[in-house]
Order: C-alpha cells, then sequence, then structure tokens
C-alpha cells in the first residue's frame, strides 16, 4: 500500500503524519487490499474560523476509487471525521464485493 500525505498552505508535521497513520489502521483493519491512499491536509484562506481546516482523501481499492473529505475549524477533528466516512464507506465496498463474490459462487456449483 503506497500512503502519500501531503499539506497545502501547512507543514506535515511527524506528530500529524503519525496522527493521520494511526487512524488509518483502522480502516485497513476492516480492508486491507487497498492498492494507493493519498491524504491531502489543507488550511483555506477564509474570514471565518469555522471550517477552515480541511482533510481530503482517495483511496484506490481494485476496481473503484474511495473519495472523503471533511472540514473543521480543528484539523485533528477534521482528520476524525474524515476517517469515519471513509471506513463507512471501505466497509460498504467491502460487503458490496463479498456479496458478489457469494453469489457467483452458488451458481457454479448448481
Amino acid at each position: 500500500m503506497n500512503l502519500t500525505i501531503s499539506g497545502h498552505h501547512l507543514e506535515v508535521t511527524p506528530a500529524l503524519r503519525g496522527y493521520v497513520t494511526s487512524k488509518l489502521d483502522r480502516v485497513t483493519r476492516h480492508f486491507d487490499q487497498m492498492v494507493d491512499v493519498k491524504v491531502l491536509l489543507s488550511v483555506e484562506n477564509q474570514k471565518e474560523k469555522d471550517k477552515r481546516q480541511r482533510a481530503e482523501c482517495t483511496i484506490r481499492v481494485k476496481g473503484n476509487d474511495l473519495f472523503a473529505e471533511s472540514a473543521h475549524e480543528d484539523l485533528y477533528a477534521a482528520v476524525d471525521e474524515l476517517m469515519d466516512k471513509l471506513d463507512r464507506q471501505v466497509v460498504r465496498h467491502k460487503d458490496k464485493v463479498q456479496s458478489y463474490d457469494r453469489t457467483g459462487a452458488t451458481k457454479h456449483l448448481m
């Protein structure tokens, strides 16, 4: 699995990088067949303080791309929300793949 963590208008510190990778472990626990993971952390230049910090992630799995984004006033909270969204998408994708495999196997046996 290739993991790319980049920052836009901010420097990705080792603490921030470690936090993102530890949160990604929860997603990879559900589905470990990920080919490529790209995380983009950014700070937007807005007058309002809320929802300035953004976190985006694209996960490339076999035959599909999963994308989620989150915005919050705290970057760590944005990463938490992002991983919740990705976790739901990965579980849904895994269920689709497994249900497709099961229906195909029963057809061949009959």
